[in-house]
């Protein structure tokens, strides 16, 4: 008779960093449209709160990115939201970086 192997998956819990990244992500991009439509109902005006809203949102994307990364120093953890959080707050931050290029030049 053929011997069946069983098998047992065990549920892993998400790597707490890896949480954190993609919470901060959700806040960062959450910010990013605060600022637009700021700016927008504003009509330009009050330009150093919109600058510092959104300054404030780069500077949680760099470090959601860093805790993302971090994260994945955590053992027997789920990863799925560190790569989710790494990858999301990547991508913002160099929007972010790209928006502050275009208004300095």
């Amino acid at each position: 008779m053929a011997r069946r192997y069983r098998y047992a998956f065990t549920k892993k819990k998400e790597a707490k960093k890896g949480k954190l990244s993609a919470y901060i992500a959700a806040v960062s991009l959450l910010l990013f449209f605060v600022a637009v439509i700021m700016a927008f109902y504003l009509k330009g005006q009050l330009g150093f709160l919109v600058g510092g809203i959104s300054l404030f949102a780069m500077l949680l994307s760099i470090y959601g990115f860093i805790m993302g990364l971090s994260s994945f120093s955590e053992e027997n953890k789920n990863h799925k939201t560190s790569i989710i959080g790494s990858i999301s707050n990547g991508v913002i931050m160099v929007g972010w970086l790209g928006i502050f290029l275009l208004g300095i030049g």
